[in-house]
This record gives structure tokens, sequence and C-alpha cells, in this order.
């Protein structure tokens, strides 16, 4: 086995590596011949690394005619703004002569590059436009000092906002809307001069997504975590209005030098601003990772407060839980919903103050005595630790069965509770574990192939009262693929055919259970009563809304009938069998559902009256 991975280690040794695709800078290289770029050093740099692709260089340029006439400057002295120029090697579009020439220099070198037409703005498809009146046919001298050069991280794409970093941050957690910060701020114009002093007592606040600091800076703020400085170059596009400072007419960019101090993590948890988390204590770990994400035991202390004038509190661990911290297991329903997705996305010892909506609060479950209806609430919440269940890794196949059980009992007792979301989300957890346990024998095979079908015929229910019909019918073939003729998939289908209109596939599957299985003839007549009745309901419902459609003469305009809304919400008793499938195959039961399934499409309802009334055959015209 050795030698065999020694020949596969020589043979990727031999293979070839790759070639980095020719960018357009290489392309424009191959341009040049020899004599068309000179380079005479007129003040030696220092060190020894130059700059490379990706780095930012900042560089003054004059460029002069040979015999000393100044073209155009980027210092004052010559006329120019004073304000040196800024390019990234790799992404901004330069001059082919200075694209070949910056990488050759050192820091604080000054160097005169003498270049011909095409090493200029003479180029052939120049990807620079010259200046007004440049003499762009003329071989120049280029007088470059290269002030400084660094890695730096691109923000926007047109390389509006760059970011370089001074000193590191403490985590990757980085800031986002709605969260709060504060940082030292202070900002110079490209040519040095203080716009904004940075402040002497307290950093700056502001809240992501609000105008309160420019548009470019919050963009690279986005990008530092905690404790990280850096400077943030913004152009003109990106320095935008704000409380923070006001726009300097004549400003072309803007240096802004940023300690970002701390934020505070708030997330709007829904993503439409109902549902808010605030971190008021920061947690142990990182986050995410150390979140209670998955399905854990969790202990929490709170207090909860109604959003009234008083700020009434009608609930805290600490006093009416005798000092006791709250424990339950998350993913079984037993807090409310906007509770529960709150403290997943907190760390241990982390404290969130939580404002939720009356419908992810008690509106939908069990509500205190002194909490009213339609009430939103505000909870303070500390979570203390939380353990997550261990995996089946060395569970002998009895252990791991029986684990199952009390899984699926849990997602039964949801489902009953029509927590259908929770119910499929505990059935479809043990079918992923699933992958990983092996049968080692003929009996334990055919207990896990029975446990894992009725899984699935579990998941098929909760899609077909969550109105998922198309899903619960794959799921359901994912069981008759493998036993075509497992009854309860087939009825399991035929119900989700019927809710979605396909009613012959429906009827195909009810048949079908007869004539395997005896016993279940009660409930396939039961479901073929229903069908025929939804049917009927459809022709009904069909004709009134066509109604006087076939009465007119050729060439005379019916109009289409309109559907009172009583006559719409037609009921009927629905027979079903018991919406779950046990592993003790418990007697089938029937009941009435709480609303008729929703009528097939239109052009199934026509179908079907043209069929009713002899016209199985229309020409279009």
């Amino acid at each position: 086995m050795a030698v065999v991975a020694d020949e596969d280690h020589e043979q990727q040794v031999k293979q070839p590596e790759k070639k980095k695709p020719e960018s357009e800078d290489d392309k424009r290289r191959k341009k040049i011949v020899p004599g068309s770029l000179m380079k005479a050093i007129v003040r030696p740099g220092g060190g020894e690394s130059k700059p490379a692709e990706g780095n930012q260089v900042i560089y003054h340029c004059t460029v002069r005619t040979l015999d000393g006439v100044t073209v155009e400057s980027t210092r004052s002295d010559f006329g120019g703004k004073g304000t040196p120029i800024r390019h990234v090697i790799g992404k901004s579009k330069i001059i082919l002569g200075l694209l070949e020439g910056i990488p050759t220099m050192l820091k604080g070198e000054v160097a005169m590059f003498k270049m011909k037409p095409e090493m200029h703005y003479g180029e052939k498809d120049c990807p620079v436009a010259a200046p007004d009146n440049f003499p762009k046919d003329t071989e120049l001298h280029f007088e470059i000092e290269l002030i400084e050069f660094s890695k730096v991280k691109v923000i926007t794409d047109d390389l509006g906002v760059l970011k370089k970093v001074i000193e590191e941050g403490q985590s990757w957690e980085t800031p986002r809307e709605p969260y709060e910060v504060k940082s030292w701020i202070s900002a110079k114009s490209g040519d040095g001069k203080v716009i904004l002093s940075r402040t002497k007592d307290e950093p700056y606040f502001f809240t992501f997504g609000k105008p309160e600091v420019p548009k470019g800076l919050e963009l690279a703020i986005a990008t530092m975590p905690r404790g990280e400085k850096a400077v943030i170059y913004v152009k003109s596009q990106y320095y935008t209005e704000s409380t923070l400072m006001p726009v300097v007419e004549g400003v072309d960019e803007v240096h802004f030098e940023v300690e970002l101090v701390h934020f505070i993590q708030v997330r709007d948890v829904l993503g439409d601003g109902r549902l808010i988390k605030r971190r008021i204590r920061d947690g142990r770990g990182e986050f995410p990772m150390d979140c209670p994400l998955q399905d854990s035991l969790l202990r929490v202390h709170y207090k909860g407060l109604l959003l009234n004038e008083e700020k009434t509190v009608f609930y805290d661990t600490r006093i009416d839980n005798n000092g006791q911290p709250l424990e339950f297991s998350s993913g079984e329903g037993l807090v409310p919903q906007g509770f529960e997705m709150s403290v997943r996305l907190m760390l241990p010892g982390e404290v969130s103050l939580v404002t939720c909506p009356p419908d992810y609060a008690y509106d939908k479950f069990e509500r205190p005595a002194n909490v009213p209806e339609g009430a939103y609430v505000q909870w303070e919440i500390e979570l203390l630790d939380f353990n997550t269940p261990k995996d089946w890794t060395g569970f002998s196949f009895r252990e791991i069965m029986d684990d199952v059980e009390k899984i699926k009992g849990t997602g039964n007792r949801l489902f009953k509770e029509e927590k259908f979301e929770l119910a499929k989300a505990k059935y479809e957890k043990v079918l992923r574990e699933f992958n990983h346990v092996h049968p080692q024998d003929d009996d334990e095979g055919k207990e896990f192939a029975n446990t894992r079908n009725l899984l699935h015929l579990n998941v098929a229910a909760c899609l077909l009262k969550l109105g998922e019909h198309k899903k619960s019918i794959e799921t359901c073939n994912k069981v008759l693929d493998a036993n075509p003729v497992h009854v309860k998939a087939l009825y399991r289908r035929g119900m989700a055919y019927m809710a979605s209109g396909d009613y012959e596939e429906a009827r195909a599957d009810f048949n079908k259970m007869m004539s395997i299985d005896k016993s279940s003839e009660a409930s396939a007549k039961a479901a073929l009563l229903k069908l025929k009745k939804e049917e009927q309901e459809v022709e009904r419902r069909v004709r009134k809304q066509f109604k006087g459609l076939f009465d007119k003469r050729p060439g005379e305009i019916a109009e289409v009938g309109t559907n009172d809304v009583q006559d719409d919400e037609a009921t009927s008793e629905n027979v079903e069998k018991d919406d779950l499938d046990n592993l003790d195959d418990q007697e089938e039961r029937t009941r009435q559902t709480t609303a008729p399934p929703p009528p097939p499409g239109i052009l199934s309802q026509l179908r079907k009256l043209f069929a009713s009334v002899g016209l199985n055959r229309c020409n279009i015209l």
C-alpha cells in the first residue's frame, strides 16, 4: 500500500501546474520593445521590497518634454493640486510605462522614466484617456516619486473605497446593519489637509444603516473586527452627506483614520424590523460557532416586560422561579418562537434585550395571565450555558433506535400541537443521522428500513399540512421507490395528489391500496368518497364560473360568471387517515379535516368542464 501511495504521489508531482490565465496587463506588457522605456534613478529609495500585484501605490508624477518643459504635475510647485496619485497594481487603469516601471521602485525612490509615445497615452487602445491638449505622440520624461505602497483591501469594485490595515483586530466578527458602533475617526483630504479631528473624550457612536457616516466609510467599517485600526480611502462618489461631517466642496477624496473600539450586535431576526435582538453584554466564544444553533438543552435567566408606559414586568425567573433559571430543550416548542430564535443566536454568558411582536410571543403560545392578547413584549435574556446532545458515535444499534423513538415521540407531539415545521425538523434530523447508521444483521436491517420509511411518511404528512404538496409527493416516492406496495405510502401520496388537484393519480393510489391489502379497504373507500365529493365540488364551481359560456350562438360573447364568496367556501366532511404513522402499526382512524384542499388550476377546471358537457376536443380559433 505504501508503494502505491508513493507512486501516486510521484504522478501528482509530475503533473504540470495549471497556468494562470493571461491578464490584460500581461498582454499589454508583450507590446513593450527594447528602448521604448528607459529608467534613471534620481534619488535612491529604502528597504528591499518593491510593489507587487494587488498593492496600492501612492506617488507624485511630473511629466516634462525632453527639453524640460512641464506638461502636467501632481505637485503644487508645478501647478498641480498637491494630491498624489493612488493606484492598485493589477486593478487600476494605468499607462503602460508606469505599469512596467513602478514595480521596479523602492519606497521613497525618485526615478525618471523616458517613454516613447507607445508607452504612455500614445499606446494603441490605451485604457487611459489622455488629458486635454496632452502631447501623446511625443517622447516624454515621467518623474515619479514613490511615496509608499502597501497591501489594501478593495471594498468597492470601482476602487472608490479601499482599506489599509494598520493594526489587526481581535476577532473575525464585523458589524452590519443595524449594529451600533463606537469608533475613533479622523479625516484628511488627499493633499493632507485636516477635515475632521479625532474627538478627545468619547468615540463616535453611530448606527449602521442610518446616514450617520459617509457611505464609503460605512462600507469599509463593515469589514473591520473589534480593535482594528485602518486607513480608509474614500473617493468623492462615496463621500456622502452625514451627521458625522459635511461634504467639503472641491475635495476629490478623503482619507479616514479609523479605530473600531466596540460594536453592539443588533439583529433583525425576521428581517422585517419586528423581532429585534440587541446584545447588551458580550458572551464567551466566537459568533456564531459557539451559539446553540443546533437543538440543545439550554439554561437561561430572563425577565419579561410589557411595552407599555409602566414597562410592567410579567415574569422574572430570579423572583418568580425561586431564583432558579429556566431550563428547556430547543426545537420542541416549549417557549415562544421569538424567544427561542433569539436564544439560538446568543453566546454563553451573553445578555440580550429582545423586542418581540405578539405573533412570535404569546398570541400563538400559552399566554401568562398578566399578558394581554396582541401585546408586544420585551425579554431581557441571559444565556447561562447549554449542552448539545451527544451524537451516536459509540452507540449500539439498540441505543440508537431507543434515541430515535424519543426524538420521533417529540415530533409526534409537535405535530399534534400543529407545530408542523418543528415536527418536520425532528424527523429530518433523524433521517440525516441515519446516513451514518449501518445495521449488522437482517433483523436490524428490517427494523432500520421500516423506521426510515415511517419517518419519511411523517415528513410527508408535515409537508401536506404546510401546503407543500409536490414535496410531500416526492417524499412518499422515496418510500415507494424501494417498496412499490407500501400501503401507507400509497395512502399518503394519494392524499397529496388529491390536495394538489391531481385526482386521477390520487384515485390510482387508493385503488392500488385495496388491491394490495384488503384490510386497507375501509380507508381507501373513505378516501375515494372524499375524492368524489371534491371532484363534484370542483365541477360545480367551474360550471358556475363559466355559466352561459356554451349557451350563446356562434359570434356572441358570453360573460364569465363570478363566484359568490360563500359558495366558494363550501365545506364537506373529509375522511383522512391518522396524520402520523408509528412503529407499533396503530389502528387507522378517520377524522374531519379543517379545510378542503385548494381547487386545481384554471386549465384543469376547463378540461373537466369540457369533458362533462361532451366537448372532449376543443379547437381554439
